[in-house]
Parts: structure tokens; C-alpha cells; sequence
């Protein structure tokens, strides 16, 4: 894992003139904008439907896909601002009580660790902190998978792109730093799901919402009881703290989708006292400059002017590169030049560690036993704090235990067959699929409910018969958060 969570923007020379590309699915949406004194002026927008996957495809070949869209519109910008796709990031929750900074990074790398269950080195990591009672922090952890991140690149090298910064689009249309973002509640409606974020001075909760938009011949529908059923469960993951302080849904979409739900949203938490608001553009001062006349809202947009006015993103998913002098010494780091290099380093070495080896001992004559004491009684408290709030390694492997007792309990024969497994921190599982016929589903779902360690089982939903479509949850284990 990187030393730094957050990762910094390298210094380079200010951009004018940016391209702002969002991808959700298999749409790009694009816009060209370049700053000019106190304004922003669009030059260049543009979507299209690819039809080449980014992470499965040729990155050649969807480099030239995406290239001839841009030539088409006459886009000539190399530099590039990208949102990627909210459904490749992965997440985890946890809390951060009063340390230091340095010490705080320890901690949060160990609960990366444990929560993303995966080696650190493979994974690009971020994290956003929302402020608690008695200085202490909801920290929400994020992280790509390297290998989307380089198959990315490389479509946008085969494209002749430069890109700058990768984040997310829904955290760029509702920026979790701005104070009027403050207890926001945002949806953005793509093209097969629902993205949703809560900002409380910082990002809490970060979803994609999968399974609430149907294609049909072409027409979309959104399946608003899934949206607030998926909604109401993710406030109540919240800590109560948090909770109380969400005041605002905000919805973003074509507004034949967000309409409906917004009446929907407004019935369901009317009770709750949370205000519904559907986004038609943006505000005057959105990004302290002009904006051109006109101007709809949309991720590449708010992407391109985020970064034109240097509002950093909260997530920066863009690995580090190398310095001049890095890849220098890579590149002739071998032969008689690395073997000078070895011994003039060496030389230095010695003789830095002869000064520092008579500082040193000045240091320790110096040095006062009653001061040792304090920096120890410090230190101890750090450690106790840490020893409290240290998750131990989890040897059940719980999750793999799911898996092993849906595996068992599904036919071999194909007859069932899953489509989205969802395992929550509280021991709840969520399950949809196809499944031949109802018998088929039934005789699952009763092998399901004997298998050991699995209570609560209930069947969400199904469409249809043969084929059909169902949904189901049950409970594993004794429900406590793992």
C-alpha cells in the first residue's frame, strides 16, 4: 500500500483547455471546455454508445472506437479528465478516532486490508472521512482494481488521450467539499443502474445501485421501489449520528425517469423529513466562473469544470508516475554506470553516517530522562487507542462460506443460475438470477434453507415463469458485522 492514502496531483503546468469523459456502461459522454479569464466556454460535446467493452476488448480497438468519436467531432484535445464507472470501485466503512496523522494511516491501511481482502500492491486506494462526536471520523474506503485502471490507460493511450486525473462522475456532480452539499442524498440515473452517494463533509456511502433500470426494446424503465428499498438500507448502515444529518435527496437524470421517482422518494420518506429535489441544471456560482448559456448538467461537464477551476476531486484514482529522475536512474541503473553509482553512493553514506553518528551522541547527553518518560506514556496511549479499534484477522473466511453454500445449493445442471450475489457487513445476503421453472427455484431455496448457518430465508420478487427472474435473501451466521 502506498504511504499517502490520498493520492496528490503531480505539479504540472495549469491546463486551459480540458476534455471531461464520463463512462457509465457502455455510454461515453464527452465535453470539451477551456477557461478563458472568469469563464468557461464549450467547444466541443458529444455521446456515443461503444461497442467494445474497455475492460474485455482490445484496448486498441476501443482506443480507435472512442478516437474516430472524437474525430468526428472535431475533438483535437489531448488532455483528459475521466470519470470512470461507479460499479469498479469497491468499498468499506469504518472509524478513525483521534491519532495522528501517520498513526491514522497505519490504521486505515490494516482495516483496507481486512475489508477488500485483497493484496494492497493490486489496488488503487482512496478514502473520504466525515467528521463524529468526540473527534472521531466515519471513514469510507475505496478502491479500483489495478488491472482497470491499467486497461483503461491503455485505451486512452491507443486513443491518443492524456489523461490527468481519474474520479468519479457522481462525486463530481455533487462535490462531497462544497457546503451546500452538506446531508445530501445524491442519485444519479445512467444507463443500467443507479448511482448514490451521501456527503457529510465527506463521502459516507458510496452505491451502485444494480438492478434498478430495465432495457426493453430499446426503452429504459426504472424500477423505483428497488431505488428506495436500496436507498432505505443504505441510510440505515449509517451510523444514527450520520443519519440524523442527511436532509436532502437530489436527483440527476432524464427527467422522464426522475420524475416518478422523485414522487416516490417524497411518499416513502416524507415521514423522515428529507426534502426531494429533482437537478435541471446548475446553479450561477457552482464553480465560481461564468458558465456558458444554457448549460445542462451532466458528469463530463462537472468533470472538465472541476478541474479548470482546481477543485480536487475527492477520489484520485490516477497512479502516481515516475519523475524525470526516477525513470533516469531505472533506465541505466545497470552495467559500470550502476556500479559507480553503488560506490560514489557509498562514499556519501559513510560520511553522513560519521556526522550523524556524533549527532547522534550529542543528542542522547543531551537528552533528559523525564522527557523519555512523557514520549513513552504517549506512546503507550497511541497503542492502546490502536489495540481498542484493531479488527483482528478474520480466520472464518465467511465470505467464501456464502459462496461455498450457494454453490451447493444450486442444481448442476444449470437450471438455476445467479446473477448478482450482494454479501452485506451485517450477514445479510442478497441473491438474484433466472431459473428454469418455480420448481426448479423451490427445490434451491429448500436446500438453501437447511444448509447450516443460513435463517431469515424469504424470496424478494420473481418475474415471469419459465423463464423466470427472482430475487431472495436470507441471513448467515448470527448477523453480527464481521
Amino acid at each position: 500500500m502506498k504511504p499517502d492514502f490520498k493520492f496528490k496531483f503531480r505539479k504540472r503546468k495549469r491546463l486551459t483547455t480540458l476534455l471531461g469523459l464520463a463512462l457509465d456502461g457502455s455510454r461515453l459522454d464527452g465535453v470539451v471546455l477551456r477557461r478563458v479569464n472568469g469563464s468557461l466556454q464549450r467547444l466541443q460535446q458529444f455521446s456515443a454508445q461503444l461497442t467494445l467493452d474497455p475492460l474485455t476488448a482490445a484496448p486498441e480497438l476501443v482506443g480507435r472506437e472512442i478516437r474516430n468519436q472524437l474525430d468526428a467531432t472535431g475533438v483535437r484535445v489531448r488532455d483528459c479528465v475521466v470519470g470512470v464507472p461507479l460499479k469498479w470501485v469497491l468499498t468499506a466503512q469504518t472509524e478513525l478516532p483521534p491519532l495522528t496523522e501517520a498513526d491514522a494511516t497505519s490504521l486505515l491501511q490494516l482495516e483496507a486490508e481486512r475489508g477488500f481482502h485483497s493484496d494492497l500492491t493490486a489496488l488503487q486506494v482512496g478514502d473520504s472521512r466525515c467528521p463524529l462526536a468526540a473527534d472521531k471520523k466515519y471513514v469510507l474506503l475505496t478502491a479500483i482494481p489495478n488491472t482497470h485502471i491499467g486497461a483503461l490507460e491503455q485505451v486512452l493511450a491507443a486513443a491518443k488521450l492524456r489523461p490527468v486525473s481519474f474520479t468519479l462522475g457522481v462525486a463530481a456532480l455533487q462535490p462531497p467539499d462544497a457546503a451546500r452539499s452538506n446531508g445530501v442524498l445524491a442519485l444519479v440515473v445512467g444507463e443500467s443502474q443507479v448511482g448514490l452517494q451521501i456527503s457529510l463533509g465527506g463521502v459516507a456511502a458510496l452505491r451502485a445501485l444494480e438492478g434498478t433500470i430495465e432495457n426493453e426494446a430499446g426503452r429504459r424503465t426504472l424500477q423505483a421501489d428497488v431505488v428506495v428499498r436500496e436507498t432505505r438500507i443504505t441510510l440505515g448502515q449509517l451510523p444514527a449520528e450520520l443519519r440524523e444529518k442527511v436532509k436532502r435527496i437530489r436527483l440527476f437524470g432524464p427527467r422522464e425517469l426522475t420524475q416518478p421517482l422523485a414522487d416516490e422518494l417524497e411518499l416513502r420518506f416524507e415521514s423522515m423529513g428529507l426534502k426531494v429535489e429533482v437537478v435541471t441544471g446548475y446553479m450561477p456560482d457552482e464553480f465560481g466562473v461564468s458558465l456558458p448559456p444554457d448549460t445542462s448538467w451532466s458528469a463530463a461537464f462537472s468533470l472538465a469544470a472541476n478541474a479548470l477551476t482546481d477543485r480536487k476531486p475527492e477520489f484520485e484514482f490516477l497512479p502516481p508516475k515516475p519523475t524525470t529522475i526516477e525513470q533516469f536512474i531505472t533506465r541505466y541503473s545497470s552495467g559500470r554506470l550502476r556500479t559507480a553509482g553503488v560506490v560514489a553512493a557509498g562514499i556519501v553514506v559513510i560520511i553522513l553516517g560519521l556526522f550523524l553518528f556524533q549527532q547522534v551522541q550529542l543528542w542522547r547527553l543531551r537528552s533528559q530522562w523525564s522527557q523519555m518518560s512523557a514520549k513513552v506514556t504517549e506512546l503507550q496511549t497511541l497503542q492502546d487507542q490502536i489495540r481498542q479499534y484493531r479488527p483482528w484477522y478474520d480466520g472464518s473466511f465467511r465470505s467464501l462460506a456464502i459462496l461455498r453454500q450457494l454453490s451447493l445449493a444450486f442444481s448442476e445442471d444449470g437450471a438455476v443460475t445467479a446473477k448478482a450475489i450482494e454479501i452485506r457487513s451485517d450477514g445479510t445476503v442478497n441473491c438474484s438470477g433466472n431459473a428454469r421453472d418455480t420448481a426448479a427455484l423451490l427445490a434451491v431455496l429448500s436446500k438453501l434453507g437447511a444448509a447450516e448457518g443460513v435463517s431469515g430465508l424469504k424470496v424478494d420478487q420473481t418475474r415471469g415463469k419459465s423463464p423466470m427472474q427472482f430475487t431472495f435473501d436470507f441471513q448467515y451466521g448470527n448477523g453480527v458485522p464481521q
